[in-house]
């Protein structure tokens, strides 16, 4: 099976619902409003309370009761909401998959995505940006398991999904990886190349054509992501900390160590990373 095999297997190929479509359509129009936007999102009621339910989060740290979409729209921001709207849609899609862990995988993505925004605010990265890689980039992991279980199941069997070594494990052994999947999906739902075009690099981005520090960032967010879940140790952080990738952003392995200060990309000084409960309270609610 080759990569345009999978993605044109009729019947698994995924649809991203009506509401997620058209929401993420309409961010391409420049004259698209709040209230437009608003109207769209409560014609789904599940998408409407946990939009309001984020909104009213502590992540958001907002002083009073949000009340309306469009209220809660106004709080999170547009660009937040779309990427919130696509893994919520995302998350609909796939449901139940055999090897998989299905709320670990999320965990994952969804840690990844707000390491990759902590650390672009923290540099001259689009937050939005990574956050929106972070939170999709491992779709094509569950593309490959839905079309391709037999092949799935030897190498789940062999390396774990979350491994840091699944992509080069999937390409020598199907000529091609998750993330390239992940891309190929992207394409076919006209997804911005802003975001179709890193994804292929997460995992390999010094492989890149020219350098990419958006997929630089989600690669040692997912990296950060991985060893969180994984339960790895202080001194596994030393060992298996990406380096290569880390000295072309400037970051050191301190970052996500305590009462240590790493560079920046710019050389600003960077400080340890937040505890991931910091990092995540109430954005966690899209688990739910």
């Amino acid at each position: 099976m080759d990569l345009k095999t999978l993605i044109d297997h009729p019947s698994k190929l995924p649809t991203v619902p009506r509401v997620t479509q058209r929401v993420i359509a309409s961010f391409g129009a420049e004259d698209v409003t709040v209230g437009e936007i608003a109207q769209l999102i409560e014609a789904d009621p599940v998408l409407s309370a946990k939009l309001l339910r984020l909104a009213n989060s502590s992540y958001f740290q907002v002083s009073r009761s949000i009340e309306s979409v469009e209220d809660a729209i106004r709080i999170l921001g547009l660009a937040m909401v779309r990427h919130l709207v696509l893994a919520g849609g995302l998350m609909g899609i796939y449901v139940n998959m055999p090897g998989i862990d299905m709320r670990q995988f999320w965990a994952h993505s969804l840690y990844t995505a707000c390491t990759a925004r902590w650390l672009a605010e923290h540099s001259a990265v689009n937050r939005d940006q990574v956050f929106a890689l972070g939170l999709m980039h491992g779709i094509g992991q569950l593309h490959l398991h839905s079309v391709a279980p037999a092949a799935t199941v030897a190498l789940d069997q062999q390396v774990h999904v979350l491994s840091a070594e699944r992509a080069r494990s999937e390409t020598n052994a199907l000529g091609f990886n998750y993330l390239n999947v992940s891309a190929a999906l992207a394409t076919l739902w006209n997804f911005p190349q802003t975001l179709v075009e890193p994804l292929q690099y997460i995992a390999n981005p010094l492989a890149a054509p020219h350098f990419s520090t958006v997929a630089a960032t989600v690669h040692l967010s997912a990296w950060h992501a991985r060893n969180l879940l994984l339960e790895g140790s202080a001194q596994d952080i030393h060992l298996h900390y990406p380096h290569d990738v880390g000295s072309r952003l400037g970051i050191s392995a301190s970052w996500v160590l305590p009462d240590t200060d790493a560079g920046a990309a710019d050389g600003t000084p960077l400080p340890p990373i937040p505890q991931l409960h910091e990092l995540t309270h109430g954005l966690d609610e899209i688990l739910n």
